[in-house]
């Protein structure tokens, strides 16, 4: 019921929305008799935040169309090699008729960046991308909102997202790179084990920022409410079927706009300060900051659903049985053994504020990946970053991406394996 009251609550808020941009141009626009009446600035800028409280987001686009290389500006050309039913994998491919330029390009590593499927879309990354592209050949996930999937597809599980982060590593191939951030780190090193354990190739070095993969180290508010609340809690209270009106009818999801508000719920002061220094700055007519505030909100305001199975499963494995670092957790009825991973280089990175996923969570992979040399794990602790920092702005750009690209770049020689893991552990 609550997903229907929602779905209509946005309906009746569309035409008021579609209003107050109509009129917020009246009383701004040079020509308008209104923009010369007293207060038309203050008028124009209340009825524009107005709009932009009430409106729907839609998912935005990457629009990476270019990036410099070797100096030089590369046509960039999106591509979608691989298509599955909640996910696409994206490539990015970059175009040049210049020598230096595609002989430069011919040594970069390829790099699958893992994007989370935690609410926002996966161009919230987009900077993360733009940034890698300099250096690297670029493959992301692009998680598919779950109201736009058939209920007839059948349902999506925690086991399933391992599944298909082992299918992309396959079809880009041994040379690939694994970046995750966030969610993604638990699934995509249980992705990583199982291959090691069945004996396939692993990725040449594997990058996790800012995730859960020990949860009960320095939990944060998200941690907390996971663990504090029982399993049946959860089904009943946060999960809804998708109205009529998506082509997902029917399908059980935890809705896009509940996770959304409970991003804004974690720092209701800072997003209330944010809109009024967006509304002052459209009175002071500084476009430049007000272009900011509507390109960072455009993007964290867009949300998607997420299937039930996979939402419920994530919880119970993740944050309340810690299966993954109790050696516990069971994909398709095969054992997660992080240990069996000998050739992948681990790098793990963490922000000195993050309040998402907590000092040491992700340090954890370490104690887990036993199997890799100690002198192929590495961990970087980004000063002053916070959860986004770490993969976008400033610091990701000047602090992280140094890291990464000089971490990547290191380790493209993966040393031979000894013995299959799959025979080296007992039973």
């Amino acid at each position: 019921m609550l997903y229907q009251l929602y779905e209509t609550q946005r309906a009746l808020m569309s035409p008021f929305a579609e209003f107050s941009a109509a009129s917020s141009k009246l009383y701004s626009h040079p020509l308008s008799p209104f923009a010369h009446i007293p207060m038309a600035d203050r008028v124009s800028a209340g009825l524009d935040l107005m709009h932009r409280l009430s409106k729907e987001y839609e998912k935005p686009e990457f629009g990476i169309t270019s990036v410099q290389v070797e100096g030089i500006d590369v046509a960039v050309q999106q591509q979608e090699p691989v298509t599955k039913p909640f996910c696409r994998l994206l490539r990015f491919k970059r175009f040049s008729d210049n020598p230096k330029v595609l002989e430069a390009m011919k040594k970069h590593p390829t790099v699958l960046v893992v994007a989370p499927l935690s609410g926002h879309h996966s161009t919230l990354l987009r900077d993360t991308v733009r940034a890698l592209l300099r250096d690297h050949k670029v493959f992301i996930t692009d998680w598919t909102d779950a109201r736009m999937v058939n209920a007839d597809v059948g349902p999506f599980h925690l086991d399933d997202y391992v599944a298909y982060v082992q299918e992309f590593i396959r079809h880009i191939g041994p040379e690939v790179n694994v970046i995750s951030v966030c969610q993604p780190t638990v699934p995509v090193l249980a992705a990583i084990s199982l291959l090691a354990s069945n004996g396939e190739f692993t990725p040449r070095t594997m990058t996790m920022m800012g995730g859960p993969i020990d949860a009960r180290r320095s939990p944060t508010a998200v941690n907390n409410l996971a663990m504090n609340k029982s399993h049946s809690w959860f089904e009943s209270n946060v999960i809804y079927r998708v109205p009529v009106n998506y082509p997902g009818a029917g399908r059980r999801v935890y809705p896009g706009f509940l996770q959304h508000s409970g991003f804004v719920a974690m720092n209701p002061d800072r997003h209330l300060s944010s809109h009024y220094d967006y509304f002052l700055d459209l009175v002071r007519g500084d476009d430049d900051s007000a272009e900011g505030h509507r390109e960072f909100y455009d993007e964290y305001n867009a949300v998607l659903d997420m299937p039930a199975e996979y939402y419920l499963d994530t919880i119970k494995t993740v944050f309340q049985d810690f299966a993954l670092v109790n050696g516990t957790w069971q994909v398709n009825g095969q054992l997660v053994r992080p240990q069996d991973i000998q050739t992948t280089a681990l790098l793990t990175v963490e922000g000195e504020l993050d309040d998402i996923s907590g000092a040491g969570q992700t340090k954890a992979a370490h104690g887990l990946c036993t199997g890799i040399p100690k002198s192929r794990q590495f961990h970087y602790d980004v000063i002053g970053a916070g959860h986004y920092g770490i993969f976008s702005g400033r610091r990701w750009r000047e602090k992280v991406y140094p890291e990464v690209r000089s971490f990547i770049a290191s380790h493209q020689a993966a040393p031979a394996r000894s013995t299959p893991a799959k025979k080296a552990r007992g039973r």
